[in-house]
């Protein structure tokens, strides 16, 4: 007896070109990891900022590509999850809030559930928020934040107790910002397509200069300020609509008795215009009696009558 053969189930193939960029920064953030645990954190710092790099050429090719995919979109939050939320929370963990005892686990736990909630909530709301501005610090730019403490403190010799209050209000403030409401700039309306002025270029060219001359201060520098400018946005828009909240009305407030000689007023007026309305139409031409007479015996008069 000859058993049916069954037709194998079709196998979904992957794209190569953006998983492999995918790939590259979820290898950094681990390395990132093994580095803190070694206490290289100087080297975890910048393998965390070089993931950050992968993390977004991985979406910009798939766009330019053509070669997005649910595996894909997947495959890049699990990766995030693991560079931008668990190797920045323990690399200041093992750096600064070891010494903290349970407050800084505490605040590095805070920092690593804000990044999880931060990537479940975008992959939720990807179609209903606005594609210009992030709902929320995104979890590279927090991670930024931690591995550029990190990077400056070490480069100007500075240890890790002696900065620990400040690595953890930091940590703190990034992991809170990633679960608000605040607005930040997503840079997606840049269209990469177009054509650009020389100027353009010139800019492109002296912001790699600046960078490379003290490379943890810029970078460092560069992530507060895009943090902070989340916070101002935030404020301008929520006096904006403040002031157009309180003021729906321009006409000042009238007593009674104004209103009175206002009502009056307008009657007198309508009744003066109603006058001479009626003085302006002619008066209706009246018939002569003899006319009349005349008008009664006409034949015409009888066959309408008949009729």
């Amino acid at each position: 007896m000859t058993l049916p053969a069954f037709p194998r189930p079709r196998r979904r193939g992957i794209y190569i070109l953006p998983n492999l960029f995918t790939t590259a920064a979820l290898f950094c953030g681990f390395f990132a990891i093994v580095q803190a645990m070694n206490e290289h954190f100087e080297i975890a710092a910048i393998a965390i900022f070089v993931a950050m790099v992968f993390d977004g050429l991985d979406g910009r090719i798939a766009r330019l590509t053509q070669t997005q995919s649910e595996f894909g979109a997947e495959y890049d939050s699990l990766s995030d999850m693991v560079c931008f939320g668990a190797a920045p929370a323990l690399v200041v963990y093992e750096w600064a809030l070891m010494g903290l005892g349970k407050l800084g686990w505490i605040v590095a736990f805070i920092y690593c559930a804000g990044a999880a909630l931060r990537l479940a909530r975008f992959n939720t709301n990807i179609d209903i928020v606005d594609k210009r501005f992030f709902q929320g610090l995104p979890s590279p730019a927090a991670a930024a934040l931690i591995a550029g403490l990190v990077w400056v403190s070490i480069d100007n010799g500075t240890n890790g107790a002696d900065a620990r209050w400040l690595a953890c209000l930091l940590t703190l403030f990034a992991g809170i910002s990633m679960v608000s409401n605040v607005p930040f700039w997503s840079g997606k309306s840049i269209n990469l397509r177009k054509s650009v002025p020389f100027i353009a270029v010139i800019a492109v060219v002296l912001a790699f200069a600046l960078g490379a001359s003290y490379p943890p201060g810029i970078f460092f520098a560069l992530f507060v300020g895009y943090a902070l400018s989340g916070y101002a946005l935030y404020a301008w828009r929520w006096q904006r609509q403040r002031a157009q909240s309180a003021a729906p009305s321009t006409r000042p407030p009238q007593d009674d008795e104004s209103d009175a000689r206002h009502a009056s007023a307008t009657e007198t007026a309508q009744s003066i215009h109603s006058a001479d309305t009626i003085l302006a139409e002619p008066p209706a031409a009246e018939t002569p009696p003899a006319q009349r007479a005349q008008d009664a015996s006409s034949p015409d008069s009888g066959q309408s009558e008949q009729a």
